[in-house]
């Protein structure tokens, strides 16, 4: 009977304040899932935004530089579903080098709230 009395291990108590523990940190951490999920959405619209003025900037400097109209133009390119893309981009020579043509492209979409990307690049003779 005196071995019993002298048993050694947890209380129910000490059981149900580590159960709480254990409870309060899982939903903690449930947030941070939460957040890493929202942001890594946020991530991949702001790299396909950028890939998208890269690629008009790409095909911009594949035309030869004479043939590049001195224009403002837009497009809506083809994305993940969505999420709808308005690309506008613009053309002008250099106020004080006429060997420089200046671009300037804007990339915007929304989501819950309205986003955009500007890029500027020149391209010489």
């Amino acid at each position: 009977m005196k071995n019993s009395l002298k048993s050694k291990g947890f209380t129910l108590i000490e059981v149900l304040v580590s159960l709480v523990i254990l409870a309060i940190s899982l939903l903690a951490l449930a947030g941070l899932m939460t957040t890493t999920t929202k942001n890594n959405s946020v991530g991949g619209r702001l790299t396909e935004a950028a890939t998208l003025a890269q690629d008009k900037l790409e095909e911009l400097r594949a035309i030869p530089w004479d043939s590049i109209p001195l224009n403002q133009a837009s497009d809506a390119p083809e994305s993940r579903p969505g999420i709808q893309y308005q690309r506008t981009w613009v053309v002008r020579l250099n106020p004080t080098n006429a060997d420089i043509k200046e671009i300037e492209i804007n990339i915007r979409w929304t989501e819950t709230a309205s986003h955009s990307l500007r890029f500027f690049s020149a391209l010489s003779r």
